[in-house]
């Protein structure tokens, strides 16, 4: 049956839009964000594409939001409280007892979302095993209750010892908070994130709960702008998760904490659908905005998963100085490099660019919207790369006098002409960008030489270039419409969910019965969701995998395990170990016993089907004339290419150096490198 979908993906500096119909992109926006109400911008640009094709003829919107890392970010989330058991009111301000810089005296945490005097101890006590030592006390919490009403509470979580093993209690004290505070917003632990880990149990239930009242707010008035528009059709909102990362209203309502990397993911979907569309099997996805830049490694088209992220960190790239939240993510590295990034003067007198940023308002000096720093987009714009006339395709004009007077006043601080300092700071962001990524993968024991760069983003074509001879890559990728990339890799993405469970216990004293019983219920309840959302029970597809150790390590490796467990499940598991960690780490140690810390269920629906064959294209002559682009094999300008993107039908061949436009990105090319264009529309860069 033929579909029209819109997917929307808002980032610090602009809103993209995708509109399918019958599985073929037709139609894409850019707009500017809207920061005081990002709804204002998604209902602007929606209403452009609703210019395309009748309200009445959209069957499905898809949604990626930057709203739940913002509130932890800003601390603009609700009022929060926290019940947990007699003895454990202080497990937010202990952490981990770790420093993320053991010579810093002045070292800075990040403040618990909530204060002391809002963490009240219930006394209660369930051991390790499950087994109930001491019975919850109703009085105890309607008294609780009562202080949280006069307090003005307006979100509770509940996090009791060892609520993964045994839930009983936390639903008991769900049951009773909503009775006596009707009207407040109740996350439990063993329903957000039922897995081993005192403190980071804690910390993602309490951000679930700090950020569920104005989540469930903003869909709801999301909900009203797009009925407004005349859309009837449902809402689906992206998960951190990626491949089958779509839920519907009410279940990013109830775990909005799943939402904190929504668009990131969809980026990371995308470079993996169009890298795989191009014959790559390893793809290093690099996806560079208004506002940052993200990477991340896909292997035969699955994104790696990280278990725990951080968010809201003191250091905003020092890992240690955030809160984790342990919810499955696409395993992202970040870096605070965009096209708004302001360049300055750092250490030593050398130039410094981000992690500040311009964002949408009053965005970088050539936006002519009166901002005055020095930006990474004023830097491309006067080395060449970008069309003043031609950015957004003509929409919006940028202002390279502005442009050039923000970087002189730069380059008056570092003793350099106004292009030296424009080639300074382009190569200063690829450098820290390459060396990022690169740490990135050496901790996961990767080389990125045997990866392709999968370029998308606004500013990401611009840079692929630059960062892909710093990490040695000689196959870049730039995907057709690379500056929509995120709102489009929603659009291949299924609906699903993850549970998880720990259930720790050596594979030679597991009680196979009780796992078999808790993965059924995890099973069940992922279906019921998917069902919510008008999916058979034949369309889903089921997933196990379990998190192993060797008895006494620290840290334990994710195993997939199909879609069930056998009948010997412990020589099942067994296996998948050994080949995990012989992979991983070159041999297993003699005569340590496996161990299952946590069980995982992944509920997925089919994947949506997309043609994205090179169609609509104006074959002809591309080339639109040439200017001059700085380039740093030639150590200045060089009269380059510049060729329309549109007119490059597919088997399109030439060599750089270049410059490739189009409505929402450019591409630069540099000498000896030579680009074709392959049947789905990919530019396809070879470096010689």
């Amino acid at each position: 049956m033929s579909r029209t979908r819109i997917a929307v993906d808002i980032g610090g500096t602009f809103t993209d839009l995708v509109l399918v119909e019958g599985g073929r992109v037709t139609a894409n926006a850019k707009v500017l964000t809207t920061p005081g109400d990002p709804s204002v911008a998604v209902e602007t640009g929606i209403g452009r594409l609703l210019e395309r094709v009748g309200a009445s003829c959209v069957d499905e919107v898809v949604h990626g939001t930057t709203l739940v890392a913002n509130a932890l970010i800003e601390r603009k989330g609700a009022t929060t409280a926290l019940i947990t058991t007699r003895g454990f009111r202080d497990v937010l301000s202990i952490r981990r007892e770790l420093r993320y810089d053991l010579y810093d005296l002045f070292l800075e945490m990040p403040e618990p979302l909530v204060p002391r005097r809002l963490r009240f101890e219930a006394s209660e006590r369930v051991l390790a095993d499950g087994t109930v030592e001491l019975a919850l006390d109703p009085l105890e919490l309607r008294r609780i209750a009562r202080r949280m009403d006069r307090e003005g509470i307006q979100a509770v979580a509940v996090s009791l010892l060892h609520a993964y093993r045994h839930p009983d209690h936390e639903r008991a004290v769900g049951e009773l908070l909503r009775r006596e505070l009707p009207g407040v917003a109740i996350s439990l632990s063993s329903e957000v994130s039922p897995e081993l880990g005192e403190f980071a149990r804690t910390s993602t239930v309490v951000a679930n709960a700090y950020v569920l009242p104005l989540v469930a707010g903003y869909l709801e008035m999301l909900a009203k702008r797009l009925e407004r528009l005349g859309l009837r059709g449902p809402l689906r909102i992206m998960l951190s998760t990626g491949a089958g990362g779509l839920a519907g209203v009410d279940t990013a309502s109830r775990y909005p904490v799943r939402l904190l990397e929504s668009g990131p993911a969809a980026g990371a979907l995308s470079a993996g659908f169009w890298g795989a569309g191009s014959g790559s099997a390893k793809v290093l996805a690099f996806d560079m905005g208004g506002t940052t830049a993200k990477a991340c490694l896909i292997e035969d088209g699955i994104p790696m998963v990280a278990r725990e992220f951080e968010a809201a960190r003191v250091y905003r790239f020092t890992k240690g100085s955030g809160m984790p939240l342990r919810v499955p993510v696409i395993d992202l590295i970040e870096i605070g490099a965009g096209g708004g990034s302001i360049a300055g003067v750092g250490p030593f007198g050398l130039p410094r660019v981000g992690p500040e940023s311009t964002g949408a308002d009053p965005g970088p000096a050539c936006y002519g919207q009166g901002g005055t720093d020095p930006a990474v987009t004023d830097a491309d714009l006067v080395l060449g790369y970008l069309n003043p006339e031609f950015f957004l395709g003509g929409e919006m004009r940028l202002h390279e006098d502005a442009a050039r007077a923000a970087i002189g006043r730069l380059g008056g601080q570092l003793g350099l002409g106004v292009e030296e300092t424009a080639a300074a700071i382009h190569r200063v962001v690829n450098e820290n960008m390459a060396s990022a990524a690169q740490m990135h993968a050496i901790e996961r024991g990767r080389d990125l030489r045997r990866f392709t760069l999968v370029a998308t983003g606004g500013a990401g074509p611009v840079h692929a270039w630059g960062v892909a001879r710093a990490l040695g890559i000689t196959r870049l990728v730039f995907p057709p419409s690379a500056g929509v990339a995120s709102a489009f890799g929603m659009l291949t993405a299924a609906p699903g969910f993850e549970f998880a469970r720990s259930l720790p216990a050596p594979l030679g004293q597991t009680r196979w019965r009780q796992v078999r019983a808790v993965l059924d219920e995890l099973v069940g309840e992922g279906r019921r969701q998917l069902a919510s959302s008008g999916l058979a029970d034949a369309q889903v597809r089921v997933d196990l995998a379990a998190d192993v150790r060797h008895r006494g390590q620290g840290e334990a490796i994710t195993v997939e395990l199909g879609g069930e467990l056998d009948d010997d499940p412990a020589a099942q598991i067994e296996a998948a170990f050994a080949a995990a960690y012989t992979d991983l780490y070159g041999h297993r140690p003699p005569g340590v016993e496996a161990e299952v810390m946590t069980w995982r269920v992944r509920v997925m629906g089919p994947e949506p089907e997309l043609d994205v064959t090179v169609g609509g294209r104006q074959p002809g002559d591309a080339r639109k004339g040439r200017r001059r682009a700085w380039f740093a094999e030639a150590d200045g300008f060089v009269e380059t290419d510049v060729l329309d993107r549109y007119r490059l039908a597919a088997g399109a061949e030439f060599d750089g150096p270049a410059v490739v436009e189009e409505r929402e990105s450019t591409m630069v090319i540099g000498p000896g490198a030579h680009a074709r264009v392959d049947r789905l529309g990919n530019l396809e860069v070879e470096v010689r």
